[in-house]
């Protein structure tokens, strides 16, 4: 598993490039916004959604599992912070509570009962009050539906990579018991990559209860 990790790091590396997801600046804004100062970024991979949340004086933990990535995220964007090397599907790796958790682009790669696994261990894992926001593939891009179907919704697309296609109804199934305000539709550009089309994403927003 770890190997296909690596090989797909590579592309996404030249895919995203080192600027920050939109994404990451609205969660940025949100968690200043709501005094969040700990925060989690599980599948940190190289670091460019990290900088802006440190820059913005946050401490940041994140949780990778391509070794690759962690270098570079040392090297690049000399992010100086806790990095746990390893899967998400095996949080939690510390028992500190975080103020916000903010996951890019991850979560939808996992299977059902991973997924499962994962947002309930992100969720044990804030602080009352606290926020986790993740972004999400949705089915109204434009890959939905291409490559291996494996399941409703999921499909293996390129490089071996599974992908699960969410909307509204999945949304609130999965998020739904912990703690979801609202989900909306966002765009992703691909930065670096002029005239691409954006990938069509969802930003889901949950707060655990106090």
């Amino acid at each position: 598993m770890e190997e296909i990790w690596e090989s797909c790091f590579v592309e996404a590396q030249t895919s995203w490039g080192f600027e920050p997801s939109d994404s990451a600046i609205l969660v940025k804004d949100l968690f200043l916004k709501q005094q969040i100062h700990n925060i989690l970024i599980p599948g940190i991979g190289y670091g460019r959604n990290a900088t802006i949340f440190v820059n913005n004086g946050m401490n940041v933990s994140g949780i990778e599992i391509s070794k690759t990535a962690i270098e570079l995220a040392r090297t690049k964007n000399r992010l100086d912070i806790p990095i746990h090397h390893g899967s998400v599907t095996n949080m939690p790796f510390n028992q500190q509570r975080y103020d916000g958790i903010f996951c890019y682009a991850l979560v939808h790669l996992l299977n059902y009962w991973e997924r499962r696994k994962f947002i309930k261990a992100c969720y044990e894992q804030l602080k009352p009050n606290g926020y986790m926001v993740f972004t999400v593939i949705s089915k109204t891009t434009s890959m939905y539906g291409q490559g291996k179907k494996l399941s409703k919704d999921r499909y293996q697309i390129m490089n071996g990579l599974n992908v699960f296609f969410y909307d509204a109804h999945s949304v609130k199934k999965e998020f739904g018991s912990y703690g979801l305000i609202e989900y909306n539709d966002i765009d992703e550009p691909i930065k670096h990559m002029k005239g691409e089309p954006p990938l069509k994403c969802i930003l889901i927003k949950c707060q655990r209860d106090i």
